[in-house]
């Protein structure tokens, strides 16, 4: 596995050797199974040779499960306790990192919208995978999923109908092309990469737990850095500032849900 790494560090600048060990080994025969390929060394012949088997080898290890609305009480503490901070600002700036396939982004927007913040938000979705990135840009999504979604939006405190967001068609949940008019989708890569703007709001959730313990203190200290004075920050729920170097750089705004305020 350290060969398959270090090869794909050298020829493409990603670098995932401080990924968790155990989570890489995981994924990494989850896409040998995917591509019906038996040895580890299979894997790294593939890849050098043919781009576009990279960037399914990329999204095997950088997508995580997920779903709109997840974990819809954190959704809740953002409504609540979140939005209220926002009222008075003129612009506001979020960062959603990770983002994946992006129905965690639309659900910020659809909640953004409903709490009077839609027109002054700029939301910038990175992730580390173009292919990711491109079903996010799309918003479509499968429709056998928006009933799960629904019921996630009801408990997230959701004002309408999921349904008033999207059409049906063809098995498939289209979100609302007004939806992206505040959303910037670009490729950004944690270990490599510096902050590209200050923010009022970074949501890093389920990003940080694939990560060892030099690479998650390298992202925290990225994340604080990119925060603005009083700036919040939104975590996965195994997720925590606690034993960082920038622990005492914050607040705690809701300790279940992992939302943090920077001090300021």
């Amino acid at each position: 596995m350290l060969l398959l790494l270090e090869a794909v560090h050298r020829h493409y600048g990603y670098d995932f050797r401080n990924y968790a060990p155990a989570s890489l080994r995981r994924r990494i025969r989850q896409y040998m199974a995917l591509e019906q390929i038996g040895a580890v060394s299979g894997v790294q012949q593939q890849v050098l040779h043919d781009p576009a088997a990279m960037e399914r080898l990329l999204l095997t290890l950088t997508v995580g499960v997920t779903e709109m609305f997840r974990d819809p009480g954190f959704f809740l503490a953002v409504r609540r306790k979140v939005a209220p901070l926002l009222a008075d600002l003129p612009l506001v700036r979020i960062w959603h990192v990770g983002c994946s396939t992006g129905e965690e982004v639309y659900s910020m927007t659809i909640l953004l919208h409903e709490e009077g913040l839609g027109r002054k938000s700029r939301l910038y979705a990175t992730d580390l995978s173009d292919l990711g990135l491109s079903k996010a840009r799309a918003g479509i999504f499968p429709l056998a999923a928006m009933q799960t979604y629904s019921q996630n939006y009801v408990q997230a405190g959701g004002q309408a109908s999921l349904s008033e967001y999207y059409t049906a068609g063809n098995d498939a949940a289209i979100f609302r092309a007004w939806l992206r008019s505040n959303i910037i989708f670009a490729q950004h890569n944690l270990v490599t990469d510096r902050s590209f703007n200050e923010f009022h709001v970074i949501l890093c959730r389920n990003v940080l737990i694939y990560f060892d313990k030099p690479l998650r203190e390298h992202v925290h200290r990225l994340l604080y850095e990119s925060l603005a004075p009083g700036g919040i920050l939104g975590l996965g729920a195994k997720e925590s500032i606690d034993f960082t170097p920038h622990e005492a750089g914050y607040e705690v705004l809701d300790s279940r849900e992992k939302l943090y305020r920077k001090a300021g």
